[in-house]
């Protein structure tokens, strides 16, 4: 791997490169942006929102230029709602649905709207909108201190309980700390919310915990009171082919985690030709990052077509407004290397008969010295079936209220699939910890009936 692109810029206007890739708004965009909102009665917008913000009464109050009132709407429904107003794909959920579309209009820039409310609130002398219940004296574990945990964590802390998070990382965060793409969360605003969610009260974390057996998990059951997994996903896919552990080859999510923590962009092995392997958001992050480090080249590589590609279409044009060449219907056979090194790969040309992906039997070779891989992660973590877990298609079975098939166990987040978003994530969350109340408090009061019975 070479940094010679980066030794000839200066360290300042690399970083620069991973500053905000979509500016705030200011207070008098932010004003004029919510008086375009008709605030709708049984707005689709709210309805597309997985953790079901009040869209139209949120922004309702930047107009009246209470944007404390218009944080709390948003953090009440969604505790991470300022990472979620930077990562999630409004296009595809609530300004896609934004009635402005019917008039021949631009959307609502909902987003941006919700991002300018709640940096406003976290730069505040007071940021914490929400006074933790008295204490219940229950406690509940949760392991995973991405979305879904941290989620979890905070709408039980509210209520009154007392919980510990455990998770294997040196920082909280999960995805959104190690994940994603530095320009989405520029100046370390994973951690400084985690430190908004922390403030609650009531909330232990302890860093460096690897759940990693059934003995461990029967520890947490018999210890606490409810136990909930947010456990994401450990491995990843592999490609299957010959040359996959050539020296320059990489799971796209080390590139981008290693990133996100590197102290000095310089010391990031990249090559001159960059492929990456894949076409979701995972992949794009990493190809967008690799063009603002320097490569000379960088090609998204997907063996299907551009509509079956899980990044958006919004996704895609960042890609290629970056200099990413984007390929489609092409599978990676073969990655050719010499002295231990990668050099190429060769991909088999795919084409759909009557639904199936078959190849036809041409072959294209792409010159490479960096390979990343971003075709999905799976579960890992054999011990779970073993530990009583319900399991299918990798993932963690749940009940609509989050219960896996362990009593007194929960679990969310991509443990347990499904979109794969940071905001469903805090859905998931948020419903489990509705549900370990609801469990606790009716134990509670059964608890309180016999007593009542036995003194008389």
């Amino acid at each position: 791997m070479s940094s010679h692109l980066r030794s000839e810029m200066p360290a300042t206007d690399l970083m620069a490169r991973f500053a905000d890739a979509v500016p705030p708004l200011t207070a008098s965009q932010a004003l004029l942006e919510a008086e375009r909102c008709l605030y709708c009665f049984d707005a689709p917008c709210t309805r597309a929102c997985p953790t079901r913000i009040d869209v139209p009464s949120f922004i309702r109050r930047i107009a009246d230029g209470n944007l404390r009132g218009a944080a709390q709407t948003i953090l009440d429904a969604n505790p991470l709602g300022g990472m979620c107003a930077r990562v999630c794909p409004t296009e595809d959920l609530c300004e896609k649905v934004c009635v402005r579309n019917t008039q021949q209009d631009l959307p609502v820039a909902i987003g941006r709207l919700q991002r300018h409310a709640i940096d406003t609130l976290m730069q505040s002398p007071r940021p914490q909108v929400f006074q933790r219940a008295a204490c219940l004296g229950e406690r509940v574990a949760v392991v995973g201190a991405g979305p879904a945990g941290l989620a979890c964590a905070h709408t039980l802390a509210r209520q009154g309980y007392d919980v510990e998070v455990f998770d294997a990382r040196a920082k909280p965060g999960g995805l959104n700390e190690y994940g994603l793409a530095a320009y989405k969360t520029a100046g370390d605003y994973a951690q400084r919310e985690v430190a908004w969610l922390l403030d609650i009260g009531g909330i232990t974390l302890h860093n460096g915990w690897r759940l990693e057996s059934a003995l461990q998990l029967q520890a947490l059951r018999d210890e606490f009171d409810a136990v909930f997994l947010g456990i994401g996903l450990d491995d990843t896919h592999s490609l299957g082919i010959p040359g996959e552990m050539l020296e320059g080859v990489h799971d796209a999510v080390d590139f981008i985690a290693a990133l996100r923590q590197a102290r000095d962009l310089e010391q990031i092995p990249l090559g001159r030709r960059v492929v990456v392997i894949g076409g979701g958001m995972t992949a794009v992050d990493a190809a967008v990052q690799a063009r603002l480090l320097g490569a000379e080249q960088v090609t998204m590589v997907y063996r299907r077509g551009e509509s079956s590609m899980s990044a958006s279409k919004d996704e895609q044009h960042w890609a290629q407004t970056h200099g990413v060449t984007i390929r489609h219907w092409l599978a990676p056979e073969e990655v050719i290397g010499k002295h231990g090194k990668v050099q190429a790969v060769r991909f088999a040309r795919q084409t759909l008969q009557d639904g199936r992906l078959l190849p036809t039997g041409e072959t294209e070779t792409l010159v490479a010295d960096m390979v990343l891989k971003a075709i999905g992660q799976t579960l890992g973590n054999p011990w779970l079936r073993d530990a009583g877990l319900e399991l299918a298609r990798g993932r963690i079975v749940v009940d609509a209220q989050g219960r896996t098939s362990l009593p007194g166990v929960w679990a969310g987040g991509d443990c347990i699939g499904g979109l794969e978003l940071t905001v469903e994530a805090v859905e998931h969350g948020k419903r489990a910890a509705h549900s370990i109340h609801a469990q606790l408090s009716a134990a509670r009061d059964t608890a309180t009936q016999h007593r009542e019975i036995a003194y008389g």
